[in-house]
């Protein structure tokens, strides 16, 4: 990974910084300022429509008299720290609380328009060029008669206005750090927790997809990516092993055709060039029939497994009595028992115990099994074949009392191409993929199959079938 994700973040960081502090100092500060100009601007209205329906409209209806209704007006700009004034529609000034009363020598406000503040009751600015800084002025009206006598003004500096929006905008500039703050320990969560694992698991795979598969890693996390983590792990350990197992049966294959390759030619090139006399050459050919039989046997062998491993095994299911598949079974092997002298035992529960798998293959697992039974078993000895049923199971054993594995060997039995040191010497004939196949089986049926095996007293292998349900 080149740092691309990671420089996103921090580019959408900063640029989230920027906009916002351009949003803070120009929209909000002007929204700001516009809705404390407002509310103040309607505190001030209230105010101006009170004067002028009391003592402005006394002053035009001569209820009071100017002096009076001057100093009331000083008091409440006084209280409300504005200036208040009274208008003609003229704009002859009646009175200011800025000024004294001069009846002689009124002032005059020059171009005074009512109509400035447009459709609202109040407008910032120098009020016609009466203040030399900026004001908010209220407008309302005096009528008596119906009529518009006059209007009362309230001016008040903005400044105060201006800076109490100035401690707003500083609350919001706060706020903003902090926001900003917050984010930068959500981004360095993101990275301790998102970034620096997502960057192990990126380096890992690049490892995996440039061929070291035993490349290890570690990502200390309980979350999704940890799990990733350790499934991506997983994966590469598992092809590994595969890679591991793929050698190995390419090295046993090697093994196992050289070897009867190997006598073939060595038997053919003797009887070629004289080394073998004529009258032995039965005999050889003989041994040669036998060697391609084993490499036949090899061969059908390694292409029902390939066809297993590729395309799952085909199962036809159906009902059928295993107690006479295992009597059927027993008898194809009596020629081979009554050489050594092997005797079979079977232990069947009832005449009849049907299960529900696949007949043919099931026989091809007995097959193997009491192949390998006879094979390493003494001469002058036992094998017995027993079925139990339990909770809905029909568990068939196969056990003899031969040469037995070694402890540390039991769970390679089912590996291909695997005999035991102890084995070689009698398994002259043997693939080392009778029990692979048969695991397989097994394992197509959702079933199990197990070895328990003292070495010197005997090997007893177990597996599981569906009884019928009916």
């Amino acid at each position: 990974m080149k740092r691309t994700l990671y420089l996103k973040f921090l580019l959408a960081y900063l640029i989230f910084g920027v906009f916002g502090f351009i949003i803070v100092s120009s929209f909000v500060s002007q929204t700001t300022y516009n809705r404390l100009i407002k509310e103040e601007a309607e505190v001030l209205y209230k105010e101006a429509n009170l004067i002028a329906n009391t003592y402005a409209a006394d002053l035009y209806t001569n209820t009071r008299a100017l002096d009076e209704v001057k100093e009331q007006m000083d008091n409440l700009g006084t209280f409300m720290s504005s200036t208040i004034w009274i208008i003609n529609p003229s704009g002859r000034m009646i009175l200011g609380t800025d000024m004294a009363l001069d009846v002689e020598n009124p002032r005059v406000i020059e171009g005074f328009d009512p109509t400035v503040t447009d459709d609202s009751y109040y407008t910032t600015g120098t009020f016609f060029d009466s203040f030399n800084e900026e004001m908010l002025s209220v407008f309302a009206p005096i009528t008596a008669d119906y009529k518009v006598k006059g209007y009362v003004v309230i001016h008040t500096s903005v400044d105060s206005i201006a800076r109490q929006s100035d401690d707003f905008l500083a609350i919001s500039y706060l706020l903003l750090i902090i926001l900003l703050v917050l984010s930068l320990i959500i981004l360095l969560f993101f990275t301790e927790m998102v970034y620096f694992p997502l960057k192990k698991i990126t380096e890992a795979t690049e490892q995996y997809a440039s061929g070291n598969l035993h490349y290890e890693f570690t990502v200390d996390s309980n979350d999704e990516m940890g799990y990733l983590a350790a499934t991506l792990s997983y994966m590469a350990q598992e092809i590994a092993r595969g890679e591991d197992n793929q050698k190995k049966f390419i090295a046993n294959v090697s093994h196992d055709f050289r070897s009867p390759l190997t006598s073939i030619r060595g038997y053919l090139e003797a009887m070629l060039d004289g080394t073998i006399p004529p009258e032995m050459h039965e005999k050889y050919l003989g041994i040669v029939l036998s060697e391609t039989e084993r490499l036949t046997k090899l061969t059908n062998g390694l292409l029902a497994l390939n066809n297993l491993n590729m395309k799952g095994v085909v199962l036809d299911i159906s009902d059928f009595d295993i107690n006479e598949v295992i009597r059927s079974t027993a008898a194809s092997f009596e020629g081979t028992c009554t050489k050594k002298n092997i005797g079979i035992n079977l232990v069947l529960t009832g005449d009849a115990l049907y299960v529900h798998a696949d007949e043919m293959k099931i026989g091809q697992v007995l097959y193997n099994l009491l192949d390998n039974a006879i094979k390493f078993s003494h001469h002058n000895s036992t094998i017995k074949i027993e079925t139990t049923e339990k909770h809905n199971k029909v568990f068939v054993s196969v056990k003899d009392s031969g040469i037995g594995i070694p402890k540390d060997e039991q769970k390679l039995v089912f590996d291909r191409f695997y005999k035991s040191d102890s084995s070689r010497g009698k398994d002259k004939k043997g693939t080392g993929l009778g029990l692979s196949i048969t695991k397989e089986i097994i394992l197509a049926h959702n079933e199990h199959i197990n070895v328990i095996s003292t070495e010197g007293v005997g090997t007893e292998f177990i597996f599981s079938l569906p009884l019928t349900e009916e």
